[in-house]
């Protein structure tokens, strides 16, 4: 009887816990959401009013970034895979896909460095207007993102053959590949707005 109570415990324990981290992280998922609308609302205005400084499609390679995108697309099915694997309890072809998502996304970072540093050197860098400012920082910031998710990637590729629970896992790969589908939704408006829109 005892027994049964502790197990019971135990539960709602693990049940409270599970119930604090699902807020937890879709209250962060909401504040980010809040921080790229704002950066969105700064570009718009800025780029699409006629406003001082140079316009970013004299500067634009659309081919590039489309690869870059097919990168970062690539890199969510293939995290894709690994949760799927991950169901299937089947640890080295969760770290494989993993793996192989974590090449993607650092291809993706990769290029967009690349890409800003080449805007730089063709005088299109962040100082000259609040055209360009807005563009760094707006596509900055998910890089920054990207490059977070990485790490935690990376992390969860060396952690996962020590996390006896099975449950808590699934959890910590069902909360990064949530953050991971989200950069990439995120990445989706910025390709449209920022880019397509950007070049006509």
């Amino acid at each position: 009887m005892h027994s049964e109570v502790v197990e019971a415990d135990e539960h709602e324990q693990h049940h409270d816990t599970d119930a604090i981290d699902v807020f937890g992280f879709w209250l962060y998922i909401m504040t980010d959401c809040i921080l790229f609308a704002c950066l969105f609302a700064t570009f718009i205005v800025l780029n699409y009013t006629n406003g001082p400084g140079t316009d970013l499609k004299n500067y634009l390679n659309l081919p590039d970034i489309l690869i870059e995108t097919f990168f970062l697309l690539a890199s969510n099915f293939t995290f894709g895979l690994a949760i799927i694997s991950m169901y299937q309890h089947k640890l080295h072809r969760v770290q494989a896909w993993l793996a192989a998502s974590f090449v993607l996304g650092a291809i993706f970072v990769y290029m967009e460095i690349k890409e800003f540093i080449h805007l730089a050197n063709e005088g299109f860098r962040w100082d000259v207007s609040g055209k360009a400012s807005s563009f760094f920082t707006l596509v900055g910031t998910h890089g920054l993102h990207v490059s977070c998710g990485l790490f935690w990637i990376l992390v969860m590729i060396i952690q996962l053959p020590f996390i006896r629970e099975r449950h808590i896992a699934e959890r910590r790969i069902t909360y990064l590949g949530l953050f991971w589908n989200f950069l990439d939704i995120v990445w989706i408006f910025v390709f449209t707005i920022v880019y397509l829109m950007g070049a006509m």
